[in-house]
């Protein structure tokens, strides 16, 4: 719901959703009779936590006394199977493509330090947590995010970034080390430079070890390989922010292993706005699979002026950003193989895709408000408005159309809100460090020379 219906047609189901669903029927006969026990005894399935106790007690009164009286028993076999689709979780492990460095403990401990180590700023005012804040699910609650100066765009969660195809709301880079290079050297956020790096790194006798502990040398001669190296132990934490399983999890998995007892604790509210979110509405277009993102770009019909006069173009400019990118899956710097670096080699620069911005997936979205690429909308109630009142006229879209004015009535946008709560991880803002490996810290004149350069 949150950047809905490209043009695009949704994606095949993963293999062995059918025969999963397929395996339902007995538990549609079962869950009639467990259903309005176990639903009884539940709670909301949600996060206890403001907007979600609001949006829960919004639902449960639009809906006292009314629908779903066969709860998860009263699914169809289409239905099931798009939500059988909306899963599993946690995926199959992913790593940040072309960094050789990914999955090394001892470099995503020295990324970890990296990541909320505002010296990296020449100032020591900004460092990637700035912007990124655990306690704020990995964003920071501004419309627009805070660098020197205010910035154009709304800063995304990095919860699960590395399960996506394309980093940024426009899609200009295509792997989470070359994302990180860029606001470590914009002049508008940490404004650093690899001078002010190499002397960080050489006077501090513990980011010194833990570097030489990670790559196995010490600080490459070559600038640029310092910068890229630096990034790459970013991107190989960031590669580790996988968000944990929530109410709407267990209620999928219910419905795969044939489960009408555990199915039925999910709220009836929220099972009204998930039939919706797959039936009606038609959210799953585009917020599908296991993130709820097609991955992809999408024009929804909001305003893309980054200030008066002047014009975000969106996906139509990170194609360009990304063609004139040193650091992309197909330069010298990639440790990754020819495949990897398929869609960067394929990507295709369109006209329509000028004030696209990307889908984004829907996993903790009750806790990252506000929303859009530039946070013009600060609730899900006005997002979901947007749908509701949507102005035909204002999209550009090719081809078959998609999105059009849903017209939901006050109890629908209370489900719907009600089901995009269940997809809340309970831990989402409670992330803590791991532990550091110990390091044996030497006086700075006792370590050799050692380059760690271009990777290929």
């Amino acid at each position: 719901m949150i950047a809905a219906w490209s043009t695009r047609r949704p994606a095949r189901m993963p293999r062995g959703v059918g025969r999963a669903v397929r395996g339902m029927a007995a538990f549609a006969v079962a869950a009639t009779v467990a259903g309005a026990a176990a639903a009884a005894a539940a709670g909301t399935g949600g996060v206890s936590d403001g907007g979600l106790a609001e949006a829960t007690a919004v639902a449960d009164g639009a809906s006292a006394g009314a629908a779903t009286t066969d709860g998860a028993a009263g699914l169809t076999a289409q239905e099931r199977e798009r939500i059988v689709a909306m899963g599993p979780w946690p995926p199959p492990a992913a790593q940040d493509a072309g960094n050789r460095w990914a999955g090394q403990p001892a470099v995503i401990a020295l990324g970890q330090r990296l990541f909320v180590d505002a010296r990296l700023s020449p100032d020591g005012r900004l460092a990637c947590a700035s912007c990124h804040l655990p306690q704020r699910a990995f964003a920071d609650g501004l419309a627009r995010s805070m660098g020197r100066q205010a910035l154009p765009r709304h800063a995304p969660s990095l919860w699960n970034a590395v399960h996506e195809r394309w980093l940024g709301w426009d899609g200009a880079t295509d792997s989470l080390w070359s994302q990180a290079l860029g606001p470590l050297l914009d002049r508008r956020e940490l404004a650093s430079n690899p001078a002010h790096l190499r002397r960080l790194l050489t006077d501090d006798d513990t980011l010194a070890c833990r570097w030489r502990q990670a790559f196995g040398a010490g600080l490459p001669a070559d600038d640029t390989a310092l910068l890229v190296t630096l990034a790459k132990a970013i991107g190989a934490f960031v590669g580790t922010l996988v968000s944990g399983r929530t109410p709407f999890d267990e209620f999928r998995d219910a419905l795969v292993r044939a489960d009408p007892v555990q199915a039925a604790r999910y709220p009836a509210p929220a099972l009204r706005g998930l039939r919706l979110f797959v039936g009606r509405a038609r959210c799953h277009f585009c917020h599908h699979g296991p993130r709820l993102s097609n991955g992809e770009f999408a024009d929804i019909g909001v305003r893309f002026f980054s200030s008066p006069g002047v014009v975000d173009p969106g996906r139509h400019g990170g194609i360009q950003a990304l063609r004139r990118s040193a650091f992309t899956l197909l330069s010298g710097w990639s440790d990754g193989p020819e495949s990897q670096a398929l869609k960067t080699r394929h990507v295709q620069l369109q006209h329509r895709n000028f004030g696209e911005f990307k889908v984004p997936g829907l996993r903790n979205v009750a806790l990252t408000a506000p929303y859009m690429h530039d946070g013009q909308m600060a609730t899900l109630d006005e997002v979901l408005r947007h749908y509701s009142e949507l102005d035909p006229d204002r999209l550009h879209a090719d081809g078959e159309r998609l999105l059009e004015p849903l017209h939901l009535t006050i109890a629908e946008s209370a489900d719907l809100k009600a089901f995009l709560h269940t997809l809340t991880d309970p831990k989402a803002r409670d992330w803590q460090p791991a532990a550091e490996p110990a390091c044996e810290i030497r006086p700075a004149g006792s370590r050799p020379p050692g380059v760690v350069g271009r990777n290929r």
